[in-house]
C-alpha cells in the first residue's frame, strides 16, 4: 500500500524537476546574454589595477634601483694653443698650454669596473690631452679611471676603474630591437654637472641618421634611437632606461633647434661594441666603410685650365689627403680617374657609390691620367675615419676643390 503511494510521488517530482530546469535555461538564455554557451562569447574579465604599480611608481622604482650605477665622468684637459704674433713677441714663444675641464656621464657595465660612455666624452676637443680622468659615483667617491677602448665612428667608449671595492652592480641591457614607439624612456645623467638628474619622455622613432659637429670634425651617425626625454650637455654617455630599469640606449645627441628631439645609441649596438672594445682595447674608427682619401669633382673648364687635361671623360681629383691610401699610392691633386677595376666613370656620385660597395682591405685598380701620362695604380682601401673635416686644395676654381665628393670629406 505504501509502495503504491510513493511511486506516483517520485514520478511527479522528476517531471517537475525536468520542467523547472527547462524553464530556467529558457529564462537564462533570454535574460543573461553575456553567459557562455554554444552561441555565446564568454564575458571579458578585467582585473582591477593593483595599487603601487602605476607608471609613475614604476619610473620612481627604476630610478631608485639604477641611479647608484650611473656615474659622472670628469676630465682635466691640457690643450696647446698657438699665440698670435704680438703675444709671441711678448712671451718669447709660439704657443701656450691651457688647462680646462670637461664632464659627461656613464654607467657600470660589468663587475670588473668597466664603464660605458660616449667616445666624445673622453676625447678632448681640438687635439687636447687628458691629464686626469675621474669617475664620480653617486655616493660621492671619486675614483681614478683610464680609457680601455674607443669606437669613434659609433661614439662608444669603455673606461675602467681598478680595484674599487664599492663598485655598484652593472645595469641590465634590454633588447633594443623589441622597443616600440611611445613607450616610456628615462634619461639619467649629469646635465650641466647636476649629478643624477632624471628626465622622462618616450621612445619617438628608430634608425635615425644624424650629423654632429665638434672641434675635432664632423661625425655622421646612423641607426640612432630618437627620444623625447630631454638630453642636455653632460647627459652624454648616460643611460636611457625603460620602466624596468634596463638600458635601452646611451644618451648621445640633441637637436638644438627643436624641443623634445634627442638621440641615443641603441642598447644592442652598445652591448656589441662594448664587448668588442674590452676584447680588443685601443682606438677604433668603427665606420666599417672603405676609404680612398681623395676629393673628387666633375671635369669642368677651371679644372682643365689648371691641369691641362683636354678630355671630358673621367672624374677629377681636387686634392689628396696626406697619409691616405691614395697618397701612399702616388695619386695627386690634378690627376684624373679614368676607370676603376676596368669600369669607366664620368660621374662623382657613381664612382663614390662603387667605392662604398667595397670593404676596408679591398684593393681597387685605378687608371689614372697624370700630367699627360696614363698609368695603372693599385690602391688598398682602409677604413674611413670617423670624423670629417673641411679640406682645401688648388684643384678647383678660386682655390676650392671642384664639387667635393664625399670620399674626400674625411679627415686624415
Amino acid at each position: 500500500m505504501l509502495k503504491n503511494r510513493v511511486l506516483p510521488t517520485v514520478i511527479v517530482a522528476l517531471v517537475g524537476a525536468i520542467v523547472g530546469s527547462f524553464l530556467m535555461m529558457l529564462y537564462a538564455s533570454t535574460h543573461f546574454t553575456g553567459v557562455a554557451g554554444p552561441n555565446n562569447t564568454p564575458p571579458a574579465v578585467s582585473a582591477e589595477a593593483l595599487t603601487g604599480v602605476s607608471d609613475q611608481d614604476r619610473i620612481v622604482t627604476a630610478v631608485k634601483r639604477t641611479k647608484a650605477s650611473v656615474v659622472a665622468i670628469q676630465l682635466n684637459v691640457n690643450q696647446t694653443v698657438m699665440l698670435d704674433p704680438i703675444a709671441q713677441m711678448m712671451y718669447g714663444r709660439q704657443n701656450v698650454t691651457r688647462r680646462g675641464q670637461a664632464s659627461g656621464s656613464g654607467f657600470v657595465f660589468d663587475s670588473k669596473g668597466d664603464i660605458v660612455t660616449n667616445a666624445h666624452v673622453v676625447t678632448p676637443p681640438g687635439g687636447g690631452q687628458v691629464s686626469k680622468l675621474t669617475v664620480v659615483f653617486a655616493n660621492g667617491d671619486k675614483v681614478p679611471a683610464h680609457v680601455v677602448g674607443l669606437s669613434l665612428g659609433a661614439d662608444v667608449a669603455i673606461i675602467r676603474v681598478d680595484n674599487y671595492k664599492k663598485l655598484p652592480p652593472a645595469l641590465d641591457l634590454a633588447d633594443s630591437d623589441r622597443l616600440q614607439a611611445g613607450q616610456w624612456a628615462i634619461a639619467i645623467g649629469e646635465p650641466y654637472e647636476l649629478q643624477n638628474s632624471v628626465t622622462v619622455g618616450v621612445v619617438s622613432a628608430f634608425d635615425r641618421e644624424e650629423q654632429a659637429q665638434s672641434e675635432n670634425g664632423t661625425y655622421d651617425f646612423k641607426g640612432l634611437l630618437q627620444t623625447s626625454a630631454p638630453i642636455n650637455p653632460g647627459n652624454s654617455g648616460g643611460p636611457l632606461l625603460d620602466m624596468d630599469g634596463r638600458v635601452i640606449g646611451i644618451n648621445q645627441l640633441v637637436n638644438s633647434q627643436a624641443q623634445g628631439i634627442g638621440f641615443a645609441i641603441p642598447s644592442n649596438t652598445v652591448k656589441k661594441l662594448a664587448e668588442q672594445l674590452i676584447a680588443n682595447p685601443g682606438v677604433h674608427q668603427g665606420t666599417n666603410q672603405a676609404f680612398v682619401g681623395v676629393i673628387m669633382g666633375q671635369i669642368n673648364a677651371g679644372f682643365r685650365n689648371q691641369t691641362g687635361y683636354n678630355a671630358s671623360s673621367g672624374v677629377g681629383i681636387g686634392g689628396v689627403l696626406g697619409g691616405s691610401p691614395a697618397d701612399q699610392a702616388g695619386i695627386q691633386g690634378g690627376d684624373v680617374i679614368l676607370s676603376a677595376d676596368g669600369k669607366t666613370f664620368n660621374d662623382v656620385a657613381a664612382l663614390q657609390k662603387y667605392i662604398e660597395s667595397k670593404r676596408p682591405g679591398d684593393t681597387i685598380r685605378f687608371q689614372i691620367w697624370s700630367q699627360g701620362v696614363k698609368r695603372m695604380v693599385d690602391v688598398k682601401l682602409t677604413e674611413r675615419p670617423a670624423a670629417t673635416q673641411s679640406y682645401q686644395s688648388p684643384g678647383g676654381q678660386n682655390g676650392q676643390p671642384p664639387q667635393d665628393g664625399q670620399d674626400g670629406q674625411t679627415q686624415p
